[in-house]
């Protein structure tokens, strides 16, 4: 049995926001909290230890209390990149990775996942959700920045990405890989709606005020 102290959570902030016009994405309001504190604040409840990936502003990162560690790989190398840094810097046997840009992903994200390797002895478990596929027709896809990840995937990363690899499906496709549906009664619709723009945030915002 996966225990929350076994799980190290780890907010990716490290991209370079160019579909918010290169603003620093994860300092951006949602709800009076810049977005990566809330992210941080939600995976809080659900790990043992926390920190953050961001490559920029790192001093505002670290203001939010946890450990900020930048990509290990040059040039904004994607949500690889912060798997790297984070399974480099991790001390539990797994890391919980989240993106910034989805504050309202669900609290038991961890639970499910990490119930979910436990029972399929998987590696790599994954989050999958529903989308529309712009045609008014909804399917349950991946969501590959919701991984959780064995600590010992660190080898088979950094020979990926010595090799150039850079997308996350290609690697998870090496190792057992557990597909956690979040499409059950009672789960979020837009729990795993990601803001790309400005206007996406706030709409976001719009349509989920804070609970009083």
């Amino acid at each position: 049995m996966i225990e929350t102290q076994d799980i190290t959570g780890l907010v990716l902030a490290g991209g370079r926001g160019s579909r918010m016009g290169g603003v620093d994405k994860g300092l951006q309001n949602f709800r009076g909290l810049p977005l990566a504190l809330h992210t941080l604040m939600r995976l809080q409840m659900q790990t043992g230890n926390v920190m953050l990936n961001a490559n920029r502003n790192l001093a505002a990162y670290e203001a939010f209390g946890a450990p900020v560690w930048p990509d290990v790989l040059a040039d904004y190398a994607g949500p690889l990149a912060g798997f790297l840094t984070g399974l480099e810097r991790c001390e539990t046997p797994w890391l919980l990775t989240v993106p910034c840009d989805t504050p309202l992903f669900p609290l038991d994200l961890a639970a499910r996942l990490a119930a979910a390797a436990d029972a399929q002895g998987a590696e790599i478990a994954m989050a999958a959700a529903p989308e529309q596929d712009g045609e008014g027709r909804t399917q349950v896809r991946p969501q590959p920045v919701f991984c959780l990840l064995r600590v010992e995937l660190l080898e088979s990363l950094v020979a990926f990405t010595q090799a150039g690899g850079r997308k996350i499906d290609a690697w998870t496709a090496q190792h057992r890989c557990a597909i956690v549906p979040f499409d059950q009664p009672g789960d979020e619709r837009e729990a795993f709606f990601n803001a790309n723009t400005l206007a996406e945030l706030h709409a976001l915002e719009s349509a989920n005020p804070p609970q009083p």
